[in-house]
């Protein structure tokens, strides 16, 4: 194990948890640093710890709102039904779409949709999707007012990030906006909504890990889930606080941005002059 070993976990680390919960797409920013630095895929082994990384960030930092919601649900199944337990049901029914496009469409996106030039195209097209519906949002509804109708087409929006370049919490959160919800609701419930999607993610990609694959070492792997763990829970915390004030704007113009370095690449033309 040599530094820029290290260096390499920590960056794409890093990487993953930044940018797993912005509106940003962590799959467009973990092809920069393959293509710029030419880095070596680090394997599913470390795709699981980073992953689990974000997973325990989500979950420590909504475990109050997790462990109201689990006890409400609990009470619903024996029919004391409360707001709290009704949210349990409809981040369960949001997520049934993308199990089920995970399961019809994820070899399908491995096979083509790790392109540059897809990750490219989704980029720019969701930015100014995302910039659509952020400019002409009603924020008439909270979180407390999500529907049964609600829940599915936020759940679709999440099935559709399934597309490298789209991201996850910026399909949701756009859709949410567009549906009328305020800025902090949508990406509260986009947050809840990532907890299942994540762990199915990390059990997929963990039994596709066979025993002959070359996994690297432990303690790089505990450390790139700590990284990301901790990266993750600071954008939550920060984006949830700031969301309302700043809005999506700043994240259109980054992926803007970030399209046209990436087409730059796919073109094979200089990304600074």
């Amino acid at each position: 194990m040599n530094i820029s070993e290290w260096i390499q976990v920590a960056v794409l680390a890093l990487i993953q948890g930044l940018s797993e919960f912005l509106p940003i797409s962590s799959s467009a920013h973990l092809i920069l640093p393959a293509q710029l630095l030419n880095w070596q895929d680090q394997g599913l082994a470390f795709d699981v710890g980073v992953h689990l990384g974000t997973l325990c960030a989500v979950l420590v930092y909504f475990r109050q709102d997790l462990q109201q919601m689990f006890v409400a649900w609990i009470a619903s199944i024996q029919g004391r039904h409360s707001p709290n337990g009704t949210l349990s049901w409809l981040v369960i029914l949001g997520t049934v779409p993308a199990v089920i496009a995970g399961a019809l469409f994820v070899d399908l996106v491995e096979t083509w949709g790790r392109s540059i030039l897809v990750i490219a195209g989704t980029t720019l097209v969701f930015a100014a999707v995302m910039a659509w519906a952020d400019l002409k949002r009603t924020e008439r509804r909270d979180i407390t007012h999500i529907g049964i109708k609600d829940a599915i087409w936020i759940g679709l929006a999440q099935a559709m990030s399934l597309i490298p370049g789209t991201s996850r919490s910026g399909a949701t959160i756009t859709v949410a906006l567009m549906l009328g919800f305020d800025r902090a609701s949508a990406a509260r419930f986009s947050f809840l909504l990532s907890i299942p999607v994540t762990l199915g993610a990390c059990v997929m990609m963990a039994t596709r890990i066979t025993s002959g694959q070359s996994v690297m070492p432990l303690e790089m792997l505990l450390a790139g889930a700590v990284i990301a763990g901790i990266s993750a829970w600071t954008c939550i915390h920060l984006f949830l606080k700031w969301i309302a004030r700043i809005g999506m704007m700043p994240f259109v113009i980054y992926r803007l941005v970030l399209g046209v370095i990436l087409l730059l690449i796919y073109f094979k033309l200089p990304v600074m002059s």
